[in-house]
């Protein structure tokens, strides 16, 4: 069963390498990106296409970091909730065995 799953993902990746290779093929054309305050380079549309990619994935990213942190603080807390309710627990148990004998 593992091997299956490595084999799909080795497919999968294999797929994505290859329709990079096209798309980067196929977007040689140079242009020179202008921005209002900053004209950049002339770079193949590939480059550029990647590089908007990876500059909103990484902003996606930071946008989701408060998310994140608060979902752990979260979770820390409710955790230290459930261990101290356990302990509380596990106390009033051996108390009514106490209370029993």
């Amino acid at each position: 069963m593992r091997w299956i799953k490595g084999l799909i993902l080795a497919v999968i990746l294999l797929i994505v390498v290859l329709v990079g290779i096209l798309f980067a093929v196929n977007n040689q054309q140079t242009i020179a990106l202008n921005l209002i305050w900053l004209e950049l380079p002339a770079v193949s549309l590939s480059v550029w296409l990647l590089a908007t990619l990876v500059f909103g994935v990484v902003l996606g990213m930071l946008a989701m970091l408060g998310v994140y942190v608060r979902l752990k603080a979260t979770l820390a807390r409710s955790q230290r909730q459930n261990k101290q309710q356990r302990k509380e627990l596990d106390s009033l148990r051996t108390q009514e065995f106490k209370e029993l004998a």
